[in-house]
């Protein structure tokens, strides 16, 4: 076990010709009057500093590593160096920088598995990108279950969570086509889903005895068999199981019912189906200021629920909320759990 209490967050660069570095600067400019937590930005100095001459931001950076960085962070932003192999252009992504993308990332897990730095934090990738440069992953989430898994030899079920101030919502089954999602929901599959969820709400975001809202599939939660079988067949005997476990769960639940004022304050999660079942409603409720979790690894991972808006990078006017939300959300997250990975 390795306690990373005193560690600073790990932030990953992102694609560097995407909004991640404007947004990283940002957040570390407004440090005082916002609270932001200090961190350790993972990327190419150099290209940081071109995108804050373009913005127009003073700003300070000093080549360093987890040992130091809180303290600089009051007086300047903190880079581990992971250095670009192509000139970087603001909104134009070039797959010749996937190498540094990716180590990026890996960095920032070792140093939390090192127990050097608290959590990780990532700013936004841009897939289509990695893949030209031989990504094999089907994104962020889990490329960190992998190398998660590398780091300790386990099998690990990586879970996706939207969490923003209106709404937890978890997606059991997220990128993949939506014809392939009855295929892909299998009871064992919500099961772990759901268990993982509730062990992290309990472990990490210290509710006792959370509540999960699990939605049905089908429209009307499949009306009693007429408008779909995999309500009744698939979803009913995971809920009963749940509960016989001791965990809080009510379900399948018609998803358009599931989603209004007073239906989320009987809940503290909304296990939903599919990734636009969850998403849709998350970011219809909080656009900007909710946060990407991913439950069931052995690190603390958080990230803005944006992408990477080639189209606003070193404009000045892409909104850093989402990040300084994850930010702060790693923090705390790290707070209830005293930092200590197992």
């Amino acid at each position: 076990m390795r306690d990373t209490t005193g560690g600073p967050l790990a932030l990953t660069m992102g694609d560097p010709a995407g909004i991640g570095l404007d947004l990283s600067l940002t957040t570390w400019l407004g440090r005082r009057e916002r609270a932001t937590p200090p961190f350790l930005f993972i990327g190419d100095p150099t290209v940081l500093a071109a995108r804050a001459a373009m913005l127009g931001h003073t700003v300070v950076i000093r080549e360093t590593d987890c040992g130091d960085a809180i303290s600089i962070f009051a007086d300047a932003l903190p880079v581990l160096p992971v250095r670009c192999s192509s000139p970087v252009i603001a909104g134009e992504p070039d797959s010749a920088n996937a190498p540094a993308v990716t180590a990026s990332i890996d960095t920032a897990v070792r140093l939390v598995m090192d127990g050097e730095a608290s959590a990780v934090v990532t700013n936004p990738i841009a897939k289509a990108v990695l893949y030209e440069a031989g990504f094999r992953f089907p994104g962020h989430t889990e490329y960190l279950a992998d190398l998660a898994e590398r780091a300790t030899g386990g099998r690990l079920l990586p879970v996706m969570m939207l969490a923003g101030p209106k709404l937890r919502a978890v997606p059991v089954t997220i990128h993949i086509p939506l014809k392939d999602v009855p295929a892909q929901l299998t009871a064992d599959l919500i099961y772990r889903t759901c268990t993982i969820t509730a062990a992290d709400l309990r472990t990490r975001f210290g509710l006792d005895r959370p509540k999960l809202a699990i939605a049905g599939l089908n429209p009307h939660a499949g009306e009693g068999g007429a408008l779909g079988v995999e309500d009744d067949d698939v979803i009913r005997p995971v809920v009963e199981r749940l509960r016989a476990e001791g965990i809080d769960a009510t379900g399948p639940l018609p998803a358009d019912t599931m989603f209004h004022d007073r239906a989320r304050a009987t809940y503290d999660v909304a296990i939903c189906m599919y990734h636009d079942q969850a998403l849709i409603p998350a970011k219809a409720l909080g656009f900007d200021d909710s946060v990407n979790v991913t439950l069931g690894l052995p690190f603390i991972r958080t990230s803005p629920d944006h992408g990477t808006a080639f189209s606003l990078a070193g404009k000045g006017t892409a909104r850093d909320d989402s990040l300084l939300a994850a930010l702060k959300l790693a923090a705390e997250l790290s707070s209830n759990t005293a930092g200590v990975i197992v």
